[in-house]
Parts: structure tokens; sequence; C-alpha cells
């Protein structure tokens, strides 16, 4: 059996992972089958139509496209954040068909047909939604990232639930979280939002 060195085995690692370079597999033997000519193999990108508050694109995006990556990359809507990208966190949370999603865990190709609402669209002719201005008006946020996501997850949490206690917000927001520890200002801006929103049907 051949000896390889340290030195040897870390240049593999950089080159292949390390068992290509070491010898362990044959060369070629992790690679993808591809048609002659092929630049990569799998499906390539396919149209895709998507309404975004209330304008819609026509893209052509690979299947495996998340509907994060497309807001994001695509579209330029880039409030929704890719904090986790695990559906964890809930910091890329926005409405399709009016139901809070993680835009991370959502192929692109799924959302086809339905509306879709980023925070981008909430605000109108210059005056801030009556989410976004309870947030202002608490000191909802701090360092931003989980903002959006927030304010999304609210919009439709009152929709929902127009008159929701204290408590039914602590439990309702339990998919976002805020790294800054900012709760108890945030559970002041939906409850205030549920106020002035009244009843939470404002568009």
């Amino acid at each position: 059996m051949s000896r390889v060195s340290r030195r040897g085995f870390v240049r593999g690692v950089g080159l292949g992972g390390g068992a290509i370079g070491t010898g362990i597999l044959g060369p070629g033997a992790l690679a993808a089958p591809q048609a002659a000519g092929a630049k990569w193999a799998g499906p390539g990108a396919v149209p895709v139509t998507l309404q975004v508050n209330g304008k819609v694109h026509k893209l052509n995006l690979e299947p495996r496209v998340t509907l994060l990556d497309a807001l994001r990359d695509h579209l330029d809507y880039t409030g929704a954040k890719k904090v986790c990208d695990r559906a964890t966190c809930g910091s890329c949370t926005v409405l399709v068909g009016g139901k809070a999603v993680y835009a991370c865990s959502v192929l692109a190709i799924e959302a086809q047909g339905k509306d879709i609402q980023t925070i981008e669209g909430l605000s109108r002719g210059g005056t801030l939604h009556p989410v976004i201005a309870a947030f202002v008006a608490n000191d909802g946020l701090q360092c931003g990232f989980c903002t959006p996501g927030f304010v999304m997850a609210t919009k439709a949490f009152l929709e929902r639930n127009p008159h929701p206690t204290a408590e039914q917000i602590k439990q309702g927001f339990g998919g976002n979280l805020c790294r800054c520890g900012c709760y108890m200002a945030i559970r002041k801006s939906v409850l205030q939002a549920a106020t002035e929103a009244k009843g939470g049907k404002n568009a």
C-alpha cells in the first residue's frame, strides 16, 4: 500500500476532497454523468412566472431555485433576508396566498399562480403600513435582519387574529427569532399594530 505524506494528503484535499487526490478513488469517480458537450448535469432553466406585490415577473430559473433566491437574486426584492437558510429563523418570511411562509423553504416554481407579498409591497404612496409604523414607534428592531420577517409574520398573524392577547402574541411568533433579543419591543409593536390596523385588515 502506498504511503501518503501529510503534505500530500492536504494537497489532495484541496484538489478533490482528499479521496481523489490520494488515489483512493480513481479520477472522475465522483463526477456527475454528463451528456457529450454538456456544461452540467441535471435540469436546466425553465419558464417561471411570479406575481410579486401585484406585478407579474417572467423568469427562467432552474427548478431547484428557492423563492427567496428568486426574489433576492433575480428580482431585487431584498427585504426578505437570507440568514439561516434552513427554515428556522423566519427572517425570510413572506406571504404566499395570504399565508406566512419561509421563502427559503419554498421553490419558486411552487409559488406560481399565487399572490406573493414582500415587505416592499406593504407601504404605498409614501405612507407607512400600520405594522411598519408600529415597529418604528416601539423600536421593535436592532440590527434589522429579522425585522422584515417579523413584519410580514405580523401582518399574517393579525389577519387571522385581529384582537390578540399578549400571550397569544408570545405563542404566535415562535417561528421567528430575534438574535438581538428585542422580543418585548416586538410584542408591543404587534399590539399597537392590532389597534391601528383596525383588525389587521388594511392592505
